[in-house]
């Protein structure tokens, strides 16, 4: 059950008086300045709404605010009328403590209202002035990325709804291949086959990926993407592996283009080496996702607009902008997915997230961005370094 709690944060008070609205421990930003009335938080009720995914419809003539929310227990409605305390709520009446107030054309509501209708856990801080809010938990698209050392984890396997196995890469030579060091298809270790693991993950509901991954560090990537002859005779055995093997996807996680050289040539030459792989991809019925450097890192080499269009979705790598061992910045992780809506819809669009870099204090900040924005989903990097601490956070917020 959600609850209004009072903070006990030691953090600094907030010197210039004004209240501050952290969502998912990310400050939310608003239109207009909360107030206390009477001894109660006023909080804009748009801006709030939205960002916990409720959908907010204002009727002038009736001066009533309509706010809704489907999920697994129905659609939950709540109607306010402005300067009335009386909100109706899914067709009976729900006394509130003050009433709605206009400012500067942006409804206000008492905070305590988010936390008994919408499931949100709401906490106010005397000392900071400061609102904190973790949104419900909420069943959006997963993606566990699996590599040669995620075995003892792989009981984790079935509470995602997808996973990518990284069992193979374009080498040196531009070539594809199971064969290698990291990424490479794995010895059987008694009854427990590559195979046998492919089979289960299906079995059990979640749906299995063939990762792909290459780095251009040796150029090896523009090589192929140059030369049509070796991109072709690659995408044939991507597709074929992928298809061979049982998987039912493909993540392509092509590192590094746009580094230096042509960037706009590399753009146009991954483009046209998805739209190849697409086309072949669909005929044997497999899906398609794209591994990608986020807008503000120092890769341009990727056209998003582009790839939207020819994939089913992107996930954005919204990770390394620093040491890779602390919690990423979250905002450049922000900048990076508001970089990536100008360019595709929000249902497309996948946070990656690193446990790398993330830990059970930060995992969920980094899924409440996603969550936030509305996103597609999100993509764990990666199972195996989950940890039980980070996975029994991540279970409150989205599994």
């Amino acid at each position: 059950m959600a609850a209004l709690s009072t903070s006990t944060s030691e953090a600094a008070p907030n010197q210039s008086g004004k209240v501050s609205i952290m969502l998912d421990e990310y400050q939310l930003p608003f239109p207009v300045q909360p107030t206390v009335k009477d001894g109660t938080t006023m909080v804009p009720f748009r801006a709030i709404s939205e960002a916990l995914g409720v959908k907010v419809v204002w009727n002038q003539a009736k001066q009533e605010i309509t706010a809704s929310k489907s999920g697994a227990a129905g659609t939950k409605q709540v109607v306010l009328t402005m300067g009335s305390k009386n909100a109706v709520v899914d067709g009976r009446i729900v006394k509130l403590i003050a009433s709605p107030q206009t400012v500067n054309g942006n409804t206000l509501i008492p905070l305590s209202f988010f936390s008994t209708q919408f499931g949100a856990v709401v906490a106010w801080d005397q000392v900071t002035k400061t609102v904190s809010i973790t949104s419900p938990k909420e069943d959006i698209y997963t993606m566990g990325f699996y590599a040669l050392s995620s075995f003892d984890e792989r009981s984790m396997i079935p509470s995602f709804d997808s996973v990518a196995f990284g069992w193979s890469r374009i080498d040196k030579e531009g070539q594809f291949t199971t064969e290698g060091k990291e990424y490479r298809w794995p010895q059987a270790a008694g009854t427990v086959t590559p195979e046998s693991i492919i089979q289960e993950t299906n079995e059990q509901g979640t749906t299995p990926y063939l990762m792909v991954y290459s780095v251009d560090g040796g150029l090896e990537l523009t090589k192929n993407l140059e030369d049509k002859e070796l991109q072709n005779k690659t995408i044939t055995s991507i597709v074929d592996t992928a298809s061979q093997k049982g998987f039912k996807g493909i993540v392509l996680d092509l590192e590094g283009l746009g580094w230096s050289g042509d960037k706009a040539k590399a753009r146009s030459d991954y483009n046209a080496f998805i739209k190849n792989l697409s086309l072949k991809a669909d005929q044997v019925g497999l899906k398609l996702s794209i591994v990608l450097h986020p807008l503000n890192s120092a890769y341009s080499g990727y056209d998003y607009k582009t790839l939207a269009s020819l994939a089913d979705d992107l996930i954005i790598m919204g990770y390394a902008y620093e040491d890779e061992k602390s919690p990423e910045p979250l905002a450049k992780v922000d900048e990076a997915i508001l970089l990536a809506l100008k360019e595709v819809g929000k249902d497309k669009l996948i946070l990656g997230i690193s446990l790398a870099s993330e830990n059970e204090q930060s995992v969920n900040a980094k899924i409440g961005l996603a969550k936030r924005y509305g996103l597609k989903g999100i993509a764990i990097w990666r199972i195996g370094i989950i940890g039980q601490a980070a996975w029994n956070e991540m279970n409150t917020s989205v599994f």
